[in-house]
């Protein structure tokens, strides 16, 4: 008995360490499949595409316009006559009595009435169609159909929302790698300013201190570097998030290959497409339409007259238990059926202290807020167009006067880089110029990623399609000077 409990204890252990196993290894291997994963290659416009097909955001404002698109195309279904159908079976308090005439006879017409009374069971059905018709119904189509191109709007309004954030970010993403460069190389430098100083120490030719400072200066790079990548890798996972893919999924930047020379920009031009493009504004004044629309519709429903068209019938069969129900249809009679025709007018509008009435004045309270909003909106689009040209102006005059102080720096490297080689200047001179250098370029290429996304913001707010503005022969990777002329220069 012990000897079988041992033996079953003792296939259980291995069984169960077989189990824990397999599943570590089933992790391990999923673990390396995850850091063996190719990193996706994006550009721009692939983002863009992503970002539309997976966006959780879009999809629900998608769907949300599939559902008003329905309604539209059905709109015309409020003419479709609603029709109940019931029936009952049902048992008299008491037995009918049979009617005789004074002669004796019985009501002619009426056989299964036999003296002495009935059965008293009945059979009843009813069915019954009405349709109430008044001119509102036709605003109401046209309710549906201005509903689902308020849809479209917004619908269009999260995508062009959605594509110009995708864009701005992976502006923003190539930025923030290149500043990531050039701190790992000023950590580089660094370090080779640590093994010079640590060399002039051992040598004598430096004092401790010297040393020492050299070292801290490379230590204070590091947590500035951490805090760098930290911020680039939490921009990833959010522009994961808005391509519609997990955080954590690697994928690669490419240099932005479109080259854009820095164009003039009419502002009263950008103003005037902006107060009718603006998916902003448009989004608005379809506002402004739908509630138009629904206050005609209540008008007409409350002041113009509502035809009504009802049949109905209501057959009955008596002793239901020992007739059949349906080989004589003769049998059931019919009660009370008609046909109706009826004209009616609702006198509660004409009151003006009634929910009818004072709703009305409801609706004209919301046009008038919106279209005070959209008036609000055009002049703060106005002074938002204003700001952006400003802006972009700053940009393009800080890009070209930092491309210059890039083509200066490039100089001074090659003049203290032949310096170096006919020994009038140390390698510590060497690497400052060169610092400087990826500097003033980091400086110049922020510069010009302010214009291109300041570029998106106007064509946001204009309302034409992204590149309109920013697709002229820009190039993230071309730093020179060259790239920063002017439409006034050319």
């Amino acid at each position: 008995m012990n000897l079988k409990k041992r033996h079953a204890g003792g296939f259980k252990i291995p069984f169960c360490l077989t189990m824990f196993l397999l599943l570590c290894a089933n992790s391990h291997v999923q673990a390396q499949a995850q850091e063996k994963a190719p990193p996706i290659r994006l550009s721009p416009d692939e983002a863009v595409k992503i970002a539309i097909k997976n966006n959780l955001a879009l999809e629900s404002s998608r769907a949300s316009t599939a559902t008003k698109k329905r309604a539209s195309d059905l709109s015309w279904n409020q003419f479709i006559p609603s029709v109940d159908v019931g029936g009952a079976l049902l048992r008299l308090n008491e037995a009918p009595q049979a009617i005789v005439l004074p002669l004796g006879q019985f009501i002619p017409g009426a056989p299964d009435i036999q003296m002495g009374g009935g059965s008293q069971w009945r059979a009843a059905g009813s069915i019954s169609a009405s349709v109430n018709l008044n001119i509102s119904m036709i605003e109401d189509m046209n309710r549906l159909r201005l509903d689902y191109e308020k849809g479209l709007v917004s619908y269009e309004k999260a995508r062009v929302q959605l594509e110009r954030d995708v864009r701005k970010a992976y502006h923003n993403m190539l930025l923030l790698r290149e500043n990531i460069n050039l701190l790992r190389g000023s950590f580089e430098n660094a370090g080779r300013q640590v093994q010079m100083a640590q060399a002039n120490y051992d040598s004598g030719l430096a004092p401790e201190l010297t040393f020492l400072q050299a070292q801290v200066a490379r230590e204070n790079l590091r947590p500035v570097i951490d805090q760098a990548e930290n911020g680039l890798k939490l921009s990833m996972a959010q522009f994961a998030m808005f391509l519609g893919l997990d955080y954590n999924t690697p994928f690669e930047l490419e240099p932005v290959k479109e080259n854009t020379n820095f164009i003039h920009i009419d502002v009263a031009e950008m103003i005037s497409k902006a107060a009718s493009g603006k998916p902003d504004i448009q989004e608005l004044r379809q506002d402004i339409l739908s509630l138009n629309s629904i206050k005609k519709a209540t008008w007409y429903r409350l002041f113009t007259p509502t035809l009504s068209l009802s049949w109905n019938a209501d057959p009955s069969l008596q002793d239901p238990w020992n007739n059949s129900w349906f080989s004589d249809m003769n049998k059931w009679k019919q009660q009370s059926g008609s046909f109706r025709i009826s004209l009616g007018f609702r006198l509660n509008g004409l009151l003006p202290y009634t929910a009818e009435h004072q709703g009305i004045k409801t609706l004209d309270d919301q046009i008038t807020a919106v279209t005070l909003g959209l008036t609000q909106m055009i002049r703060g689009t106005e002074i938002e167009i204003y700001n952006t040209v400003l802006a972009l102006e700053r940009a393009r005059i800080s890009a070209q006067a930092q491309a210059q102080t890039v083509s200066l720096a490039e100089q001074s490297f090659r003049l203290t880089e032949q310096a170096y080689q006919a020994g009038l200047q140390d390698y510590y001179q060497v690497q400052n110029a060169e610092q400087s250098m990826r500097q003033a370029r980091v400086q110049m290429l922020e510069q010009q990623f302010n214009y291109l996304n300041g570029l998106i913001d106007l064509e946001y707010s204009i309302g034409v399609p992204f590149g309109t503005l920013s697709s002229k022969n820009f190039s993230s990777s071309n730093l020179s000077s060259k790239s920063f002329s002017s439409k006034e220069n050319q």
